[in-house]
């Protein structure tokens, strides 16, 4: 039988478990803090545990640790991105980024995306499958680890559709804000989706202070389907409508991600548009001049069509940011770094056999 990821159970779960193994409750305690608090890797680092406890939890569960096989150090702004290999070899991104706030991790919700956004590298080899909500957490404790540094804040925002792995991410969220964890205040994570209005409807029942983004990338659903695919399924106004009542469930304001391509969602005219389609809406736009994939054909507007837009949406009420932006000299973008190390290693098994 397969073994249970131990960093899998939330707290009340361990508890059943150990108990089911002749353990007494508090050990529940020990050991969810050896977990998520001490970052523990390996059970024989939880001293304060009996051998015999120690090497009870072994034979029952197993404890996995993604091992980084390339970290990029951005020298431009010190991000940093990891390329990390999963327990069953598959690789995932996650990004570190240290604001004046404090560092921020961005991390993957699947191993590649099924939503074929047009801009996007990590749909490029398709789904591969969805992460555990130890992979996700994982993620953000190795980065702690590697860089000695307290993450505060958290974006679901790399390779993959949260949503379209509701329960992982679910589980994900109540555990890293779980006072016996590392307790990351709910109010400083964001969970990004492309718009998957089932999802964002579930979502708001769940009573959970987060704050949702949305991707959005063009103001009418014409242009949205040639970028997004999703978009074909789930029409602006459903997704609008959608949002509206994350906002009155949750009283959270949401992000509007507004990828521009030039030539595509860039000119004045879509800038207008977008400006009466979010009307009363609560929240802001977070501008994105696209980062160029090589194997997609979508290219970034220059600086002064990046700004007149900006002006635009400010003129007509707008709140609106434009991304500042990290890691650019190191593949910063979803998908990129994860592509060309598996182009690289397809090349190097090829050479080899």
């Amino acid at each position: 039988m397969e073994k249970t990821d131990i960093k899998n159970l939330s707290y009340p779960e361990l508890e059943q478990r150990l108990c089911e193994l002749g353990e007494k409750p508090f050990r529940a305690r020990q050991v969810y803090g050896w977990l998520h608090q001490k970052l523990a890797v390996d059970f024989g680092q939880m001293s304060n545990l009996s051998i015999a406890l120690r090497e009870k939890l072994a034979e029952s569960f197993v404890l996995t640790v993604p091992e980084p096989v390339e970290v990029r150090v951005s020298r431009i702004d010190g991000t940093r991105k990891y390329l990390f290999r999963l327990a069953d070899g598959n690789v995932i991104e996650s990004v570190w980024m240290q604001y004046h706030h404090g560092s921020s991790v961005c991390i993957s919700s699947q191993v590649g995306c099924r939503m074929g956004c047009r801009f996007c590298a990590s749909t490029l080899e398709g789904l591969e499958r969805n992460l555990t909500a130890a992979e996700m957490l994982e993620q953000i404790y190795r980065i702690q680890a590697l860089t000695g540094e307290r993450i505060s804040h958290i974006v679901v925002m790399g390779s993959g559709e949260p949503f379209d792995n509701y329960e992982a991410l679910l589980r994900f969220l109540r555990m890293i804000s779980d006072e016996r964890g590392l307790h990351i205040s709910l109010r400083n994570i964001t969970v990004s989706t492309c718009g998957m209005v089932p999802g964002i409807r579930r979502f708001a029942e769940e009573g959970l202070p987060v704050t949702l983004a949305l991707s959005l990338h063009a103001p009418n659903d014409e242009v949205r389907q040639k970028l997004m695919p999703i978009a074909r399924s789930y029409p602006l106004s459903a997704v609008l409508d959608a949002c509206r009542e994350y906002f009155e469930k949750t009283g959270r304001r949401l992000t509007f991600e507004y990828s521009l391509v030039k030539g595509v969602n860039d000119n004045p005219k879509e800038a207008r548009a977008l400006a009466a389609l979010l009307k009363g809406m609560h929240g802001h736009v977070n501008l994105i001049p696209v980062n160029p994939v090589k194997e997609r054909a979508c290219a970034r507007p220059d600086k002064k069509a990046i700004q007149e837009f900006r002006v635009i949406l400010e003129k007509a009420g707008i709140a609106v940011t434009i991304r500042r932006e990290m890691g650019r000299d190191i593949q910063g973008a979803c998908g990129q770094l994860r592509r060309s190390f598996l182009a690289e290693t397809s090349g190097d098994e090829k050479e080899g056999g």
